[in-house]
């Protein structure tokens, strides 16, 4: 079983590096993926959207057909729904998946993949109305969507809630109760300030993304 995180540059780093950590701890602690691959377009670091630098495992030319693949979102999404490479990785890749999930702005590369075509899906709040904008989809506010083999998540943290609830379904929920045990993954019920909507949000974040 193998799993691919896809990376490019301006991905952010919660997006990717919070479902890298959990499903780890899958593969580690119940018999999770046997192969978990960082995937990116070419054999170099990765600069991504707070400032991390990465490096992936395999690029799209010697990456292996894998059983499931997660796509980030962060501002580098607005190039990449363009980038005609990394759609034909995800769409070739799509054939072979049992799963395809992102989180955050990377609903919009399933989006541009021909892949949410009728189906519900969701992303970062700031950019629900982006998102509205495609009829073919139908977006739901909720913290993750499944739709069939499809998932989608909220915003950064969110890909952690969706991992979590990945992992139950397709291994059980024992399993994903020791990735959440190890991890430690049990968000407290607090807001802070004022910003916990997404009409008091301030206006720079709304087009964040």
């Amino acid at each position: 079983m193998k799993f691919g995180i896809l990376i490019f540059d301006g991905v952010e780093e919660l997006d990717f590096v919070g479902p890298w950590e959990l499903l780890k701890l899958w593969s580690s602690l119940a018999d999770g993926p046997e192969e978990c691959l960082i995937v990116s377009e070419q054999s170099r670091p990765v600069d991504c959207a707070k400032g991390m630098s990465v490096n992936a495992h395999v690029t799209f030319a010697d990456c292996p057909p894998l059983n499931y693949l997660l796509i980030p979102g962060g501002m580098g999404i607005r190039k990449e729904v363009s980038n005609t490479a990394l759609l034909n990785f995800v769409s070739c890749q799509a054939q072979n998946t049992s799963a395809l999930l992102s989180v955050c702005t990377g609903s919009f590369v399933l989006q541009a993949a021909g892949l949410l075509t009728g189906r519900k899906a969701t992303t970062h709040w700031g950019s629900l109305d982006r998102l509205r904008v495609f009829d073919d989809t139908e977006v739901v506010e909720e913290r993750f969507v499944r739709d069939g083999n499809v998932w989608t998540a909220a915003g950064i943290s969110a890909g952690m809630d969706l991992m979590l609830a990945f992992i139950a379904d397709t291994a059980g929920d024992a399993a994903a109760g020791k990735v959440q045990a190890q991890a430690e993954y049990y968000p407290a019920n607090a807001t802070y300030g004022d910003f916990a909507g997404t009409d008091s949000a301030p206006g720079y974040l709304k087009d964040e993304r």
